[in-house]
């Protein structure tokens, strides 16, 4: 019986020689089934790997007869199988893997699938390591969602087995790249070189563009042939831009780009293209209180003044009239080459309707008309539609001395004028309602009032140097203030009140000057 234990003992250590739990040896697939996979080892028995110890895709694939690496988990099992892991074998080629990464600074492959306190977690081969948030990217990273799912390189910086701490760099990789592209960028870069690059930065004056590794500046003067007032306006942050290089400094690194430069200068060949008289049609691209700017080509806007746009309306708003992207059937004026300026009319287009208008409005020619508005310094009065006329506060009274329009005029009121001036190059016309009768200065105040004459009048407006008094047919005359008998610290209009009737003498009558001097009649005189 004792001899009979022995040998059997004998036989089960024959069976597992050479197999030592905690080894990888390659065996043989003998069987394929639901719950588990039978492995020849190369002993007198067999080893069982659990179905669920291999991943769905290399399961699937697996047939009879393939051979497969396989970790010993125990030699010794009481039914006869030696347990088997994939599992293992695949976690310790994968920490071997990691191991020779960091020491090697080999590159691997992960994605990134979450967030966690101070930065993310990827997944390397079916091991999560951490990214700390310093090393997601070249510069600080604000929206860390958007790189979750992402698959990218990855340098391993730190490993501890034990523990299962792995610790990862992308920025690692993303400095190796840009210095790799800086080297590249640095051989190509000289003036006059045509290269594309990535907006990195907008500033008023210009924009920043990476052209891999090295950073050049557009200025905003070189970024169009045309005007703009912000880079924002042609560039956006993360466009592809084609630039052109002006300047490069190879002590500083500094690279001056052009964007206008691609094309030629429209200016230089704009007065030809463009002579007096030509007619343009183009877009509106900018609206301001003085006018218009419309797109002639690239490069290249010209300006309608609002002076411009009709012969008779006066345009104050030109917003009113245009919006942005309107379509505009212009004629050129001029072309300032040196200044890079460009005059364009609208109302040119049309017939000037005031060579019209000085046909049909003389001068002396009587006309209606009704008041549009009123001013301190006159009216204007609408003759015809669109044709307005000015009627100065000079012109509406031979003698009587009018503070305000409103004295004699009211808005909407139709009156007769006369037509006393026309200017078709200023546009203006200009009437007068006193010349509707004759003029009193020639016959009639020379005639009706003679020097020593005594008369009586109303005192109309007080002065520190006189009285103005209203004398028979609205002609004002005035008593100078040496003409009347008043103590030394008297005042004019403590002594008179106006509207005051007083009788004067007749001084002088000037027809010349439109004036007449009075004397007060003095205390003694009867």
């Amino acid at each position: 019986m004792e001899l009979q234990r022995e040998e059997l003992e004998k036989l089960y250590a024959d069976t597992f020689k050479g197999i030592q739990a905690g080894k990888i040896i390659k065996g043989k697939v003998i069987q394929v089934k639901k719950e588990g996979i039978i492995i020849d080892i190369g002993a007198k028995c067999e080893g069982y790997i659990p179905a669920v110890e291999l991943p769905p895709e290399e399961r699937k694939k697996l047939q009879p007869g393939n051979h497969l690496e396989v970790y010993v988990m125990d030699a010794r099992t009481s039914d006869g199988f030696v347990s088997l892991s994939r599992e293992r074998v695949l976690r310790i080629k994968t920490w071997d893997m990691l191991e020779n990464a960091c020491n090697n600074g080999v590159t691997l492959e992960g994605k990134i699938v979450g967030k966690v306190k101070g930065g993310m977690t990827v997944e390397i081969a079916g091991v999560n390591a951490f990214l700390p948030g310093s090393h997601i990217d070249l510069k600080s990273c604000k929206d860390m969602d958007s790189l979750i799912g992402e698959v990218c390189p990855f340098k391993v910086l730190k490993i501890n087995n034990k523990r299962s701490n792995i610790v990862v760099s992308r920025r690692a990789i993303l400095e190796e790249q840009r210095g790799k592209l800086r080297e590249e960028t640095l051989f190509k870069l000289k003036e006059g070189a045509l290269m594309e690059g990535v907006v990195k930065n907008l500033t008023d004056y210009g924009v920043f563009i990476d052209l891999g590794g090295v950073d050049g500046l557009l200025h905003i003067s070189d970024m169009s042939w045309g005007k703009i007032s912000h880079p924002g306006e042609l560039f956006s942050i993360g466009d592809t831009v084609e630039v052109i290089v002006l300047n490069f400094d190879k002590d500083t690194l500094r690279v001056t780009l052009g964007h206008k430069q691609k094309t030629p200068d429209p200016w230089k060949d704009a007065e030809k293209k463009y002579p007096p008289g030509k007619i343009i049609i183009g877009k509106v691209t900018n609206i301001v209180e003085y006018g218009i700017f419309i797109k002639l080509e690239e490069g290249l806007d010209g300006l309608v003044h609002v002076s411009e746009f009709d012969w008779i309306e006066k345009v104050k708003k030109p917003s009113k009239y245009f919006s942005i992207g309107d379509t505009v059937e212009a004629v050129v004026l001029n072309v300032n080459k040196e200044n890079k300026r460009i005059s364009l009319s609208i109302k040119q287009l049309k017939p000037n309707p005031w060579e019209t208008i000085k046909q049909k409005y003389t001068v002396g020619k009587k006309v209606f008309g009704r008041v549009k508005s009123i001013s301190d310094f006159g009216a204007f009065i609408t003759l015809d539609e669109g044709i307005d006329a000015l009627l100065h506060i000079s012109e509406m009274s031979w003698t009587k001395h009018i503070k305000h329009p409103s004295e004699i005029l009211k808005k909407g009121q139709k009156i007769e004028v006369i037509i006393i001036s026309i200017d078709p190059e200023k546009e203006r016309i200009a009437v007068g309602l006193k010349e509707l009768t004759p003029d009193p200065w020639i016959e009639e105040i020379p005639n009706k009032f003679k020097p020593g004459d005594y008369v009586r009048g109303k005192i109309t407006r007080i002065a520190d140097f006189g009285l103005f008094i209203e004398l028979e047919g609205a002609v004002e005359g005035l008593i100078n203030s040496s003409e009347i008998d008043k103590n030394k610290d008297e005042k004019l209009d403590d002594i008179y009140k106006i509207g005051t009737e007083i009788k004067v003498r007749i001084l002088n009558v000037d027809t010349a000057e439109r004036k007449i001097s009075l004397n007060l009649k003095t205390k003694d005189e009867t």
